[in-house]
């Protein structure tokens, strides 16, 4: 009998139009008053619907996507979805979701239903419920992976999704699955997170973490099991999450993730609860895997591809993208200093594990995509790749299974459209949140600095050489969505006052990775004003070539290096008094007024 596939259209549909219909009606009853402003926020946060900072009905949509997979006709829904409903883009996020921004609540519901017909789901993409299962996007064809752990991270995903337990836990809760290679899917971080490994006979299982996360208490995740086999993944996921259910503080959700809950019921009882838990869920019938767990379904080459388009095809996919505002507008701009593609070809392109074929990562600029460049994202995946595209934690989308002789025909396509830049996640591609476009908890424009740092750096590539490898994340409050607390280099937004007036700035820190056996959180050396980051970041970079050793990373020589040093390096750049301030001071990245920091009660502890 010939193996499953993970290809096909069943394998990403996720939807349940009901519950659309229970969404409107749900809205309906809250606008005649039957129900009060917080059952519908609560209700409304599991479907996937966030209010923003700003006054009416302004809501952010997220889509919820599984392992980061999006097949072609999706993303030509999600296309749809940006020019109807949206600002004419999408932003795709560091979990691997699509959030559209500015949509009027009276047209959430239809929003659904158009997305609900491609398989999408927005269901428990927010709230207190298990959020989207990421999946490092390489996964399938890493070279370095133990096994490929998308089935297994589907399977759970499936487990999960409309569990009777998942929408009422006392927090969010984030799980990740990694090859047992180089971890793209920040394990360590998660609630609970698998890692792959292999058992002494060669079976397959999982290292297990658990209570790994980042903002208010940084915490790597401590090891659950050092091998679990595989075939048990779903009813240890169901232990830990009865556990969680029963034992969080629902009162102090603002500190109450997994994490938390460990250190207040301390590892062993906590452990000893799991455990009981385990007992109780293999007596009721353990919950077991969709398909055999040494053969799962195998991810395998296409057989057939769409024509490839001759440059102008594109035209017509690109001639209505219009994006539009509020907030930061997506602008594609030619690719900078690469005629030939060489380096392009150099940093954005992977040779896959299966011979003949590579991975292809096309960078988007702060995460955003507008409705034209999605569609012509669709054809290039049709007619180079498997059909598909990865979203990436870093913001940009991974194209697989292009043959490596078509990779400088696909570069031409992405440069084309606009997507074509090299350097993925590096000084010149910074990660970063939503910030104060759209977010109630929001300090400053994060975005506005991964723009600044993005249009810097673009234009001086031999930084990135020079500090090859160094991630710089951005964060507009110490949530940390924009993952800061593990980068190489991580800004996270504050505020100073200068002469009685506000000044955007930014908590450096540095030394940041979530790799490895155990994630490392980057140490606080200064807080910096916004207008100085990219001299900061300058200044940290040639330090590092002056007192590196041999063959050490930059990322590797700032978690060595003795905080003073580095607090040292910039530490003139902290300074700012009336005296010294200039206007542009005052006036935060990417806005044209004065800076005034307004932020309201958020709803990620709703």
């Amino acid at each position: 009998m010939a193996k499953e596939t993970t290809l096909g259209r069943a394998a990403l549909d996720f939807s349940s139009p009901r519950e659309i219909d229970v969404f409107v009606d749900t809205l309906s009853r809250f606008e005649k008053g039957e129900i009060d402003g917080d059952a519908w926020r609560a209700f409304r946060l599991i479907a996937g619907t966030y209010g923003q900072r700003q006054e009416g009905d302004a809501s952010m949509l997220r889509v919820k996507i599984p392992q980061g997979i999006v097949d072609a006709g999706q993303l030509e829904v999600l296309a749809d979805v940006a020019e109807r409903y949206s600002r004419g883009f999408l932003h795709v996020t560091t979990r691997q979701n699509a959030q559209f921004h500015f949509v009027k609540l009276a047209q959430v519901g239809d929003a659904m239903r158009l997305l609900a017909e491609a398989g999408l789901t927005t269901r428990e993409a927010c709230g207190n419920a298990v959020r989207n299962v990421t999946t490092s996007p390489s996964a399938g064809v890493a070279v370095d992976e133990v096994f490929d752990p998308t089935p297994y991270a589907n399977a759970l995903t499936r487990h999960f999704l409309r569990h009777p337990l998942s929408a009422s836990l006392p927090r969010k809760f984030k799980v990740a699955f990694s090859g047992g290679g180089e971890d793209h899917a920040y394990a360590l971080v998660n609630d609970l997170a698998f890692t792959a490994r292999l058992g002494p006979r060669g079976e397959r299982g999982f290292r297990v973490t658990v209570g790994g996360g980042t903002a208010l208490m940084c915490k790597s995740g401590t090891e659950l099991f050092g091998f679990l086999p595989a075939g048990d993944i779903l009813g240890v996921a169901d232990a830990v999450l009865r556990v969680f259910h029963a034992n969080g503080d629902r009162e102090h959700r603002k500190k109450n993730r997994m994490k938390f809950l460990i250190k207040k019921m301390g590892w062993d009882a906590w452990l000893g609860a799991v455990h009981g838990a385990l007992e109780l869920v293999r007596a009721e019938g353990a919950p077991s895997l969709p398909f055999a767990t040494e053969a799962p379904p195998e991810e395998v080459a296409p057989t057939a591809r769409a024509p490839e388009p001759r440059l102008r095809d594109l035209d017509p996919l690109l001639s209505n993208d219009r994006p539009r505002g509020p907030g930061f507008v997506p602008r594609h701009l030619p690719s900078v200093g690469d005629p030939h593609g060489d380096r392009f070809r150099r940093t954005n392109v992977r040779a896959q594990r299966q011979a003949g074929f590579s991975a292809v990562t096309a960078v988007v600029p702060l995460g955003d995509l507008t409705s034209g460049r999605l569609r012509a994202l669709a054809a290039l995946s049709r007619a180079y790749a498997d059909g598909t595209v990865r979203t990436t934690t870093g913001q940009n989308v991974l194209l697989r299974w292009v043959p490596t002789d078509r990779v400088a025909a696909l570069h031409a396509a992405l440069v084309y459209i606009g997507l074509g830049d090299s350097d993925p996640e590096s000084l010149a591609d910074v990660a970063a949140c939503p910030g104060a476009e759209s977010c109630k908890l929001a300090v400053t424009q994060s975005r506005g600095l991964a723009d600044s740092l993005n249009a810097h750096f673009r234009h001086e590539r031999s930084a990135l050489d020079r500090a090859k490898g160094l991630t710089i994340r951005s964060s507009a409050c110490p949530n940390g969505c924009g993952l800061h607390h593990v980068a190489g280099i991580g800004f996270q937004g504050g505020l100073r006052k200068v002469d009685g007036r506000a000044v955007p700035q930014y908590h450096l820190s540095v030394g940041g990775s979530a790799g490895g056996s155990e994630a490392r959180f980057g140490r606080l050396i200064a807080r910096i004003p916004a207008r100085r980051a990219a001299l900061a970041v300058e200044r940290l970079i040639a330090l590092y070539e002056h007192r590196r050793m041999e063959g050490e990373t930059v990322t590797a020589y700032l978690q060595r290096e003795d905080a003073a040093e580095l607090t040292k390096a910039v530490a003139d750049l902290e300074k700012l008094d009336a005296s010294t301030a200039r206007p542009e001071d005052f006036i935060d990245l990417g806005e044209d007024s004065a800076f005034r920091p307004e932020t309201t009660e958020g709803e990620c502890a709703s």
